[in-house]
């Protein structure tokens, strides 16, 4: 599976993971930066962004491929410029840090749209996931990996939610041409896990 991620593809990829990460850390750290506040929070966004990320594009990736397609991640150097910038001046992160290409002559809209929703859907999963591991933390008073149960719980839930817009280029979009059953179930999810978050407090 891995010889089929190329190092320009990885290159991307790491690239990419490390600017949102950044973006990410700048949003989590609210207000009083300390050198020490802002590393702790880059690590731990690295590893909750980074999955997160990662394995989205990943998903669309291994779904076209499923369908025979080729497809490899690109990052958007502008867009990765601006999510870093957004997130420093105004606190806000537009992750848009680049596209997985499919190369294929003919996409049907029901193969393109299983393709862009599995990125979201994967997710969904690692909300789960991440929800499991910050109420084990709680009960074990393992306070550390608490919060990074919550971030990724928040970011992953944030990623899925920007994604299911239905605009433009991202997911969402394609996801409603193809049946909007699904596509109700994946937004609605991902905005209320995301909204319900914020009732938990990061603290």
């Amino acid at each position: 599976m891995l010889e089929r991620i190329t190092r320009r593809e990885r290159s991307d990829l790491l690239i990419a993971w490390i600017a949102i990460s950044i973006a990410f850390s700048l949003i989590f750290i609210r207000g009083g930066v300390t050198l020490e506040t802002f590393l702790v929070f880059l690590l731990i966004s690295m590893v909750t962004v980074g999955i997160g990320f990662i394995l989205h594009e990943m998903a669309h990736k291994f779904t076209a491929m499923r369908y025979g397609y080729w497809a490899e991640f690109r990052k958007d150097n502008l867009m990765l410029l601006v999510a870093v910038a957004m997130a420093a001046l105004v606190g806000v992160v537009f992750a848009a840090p680049g596209a997985t290409v499919i190369y294929g002559t003919y996409i049907t809209r029901e193969q393109n749209g299983k393709i862009s929703a599995a990125g979201p859907a994967v997710n969904l999963v690692l909300c789960a996931v991440f929800a499991v591991l910050s109420g084990a933390a709680g009960l074990l008073s393992i306070p550390l990996l608490s919060l990074i149960g919550m971030v990724g719980l928040q970011v992953n839930a944030m990623i899925a939610a920007f994604n299911m817009l239905p605009v433009s280029v991202l997911d969402g979009k394609k996801v409603l041409a193809w049946n909007p059953a699904v596509f109700a179930v994946l937004i609605v999810t991902a905005f209320g896990i995301l909204l319900a978050s914020y009732f938990t407090p990061l603290f």
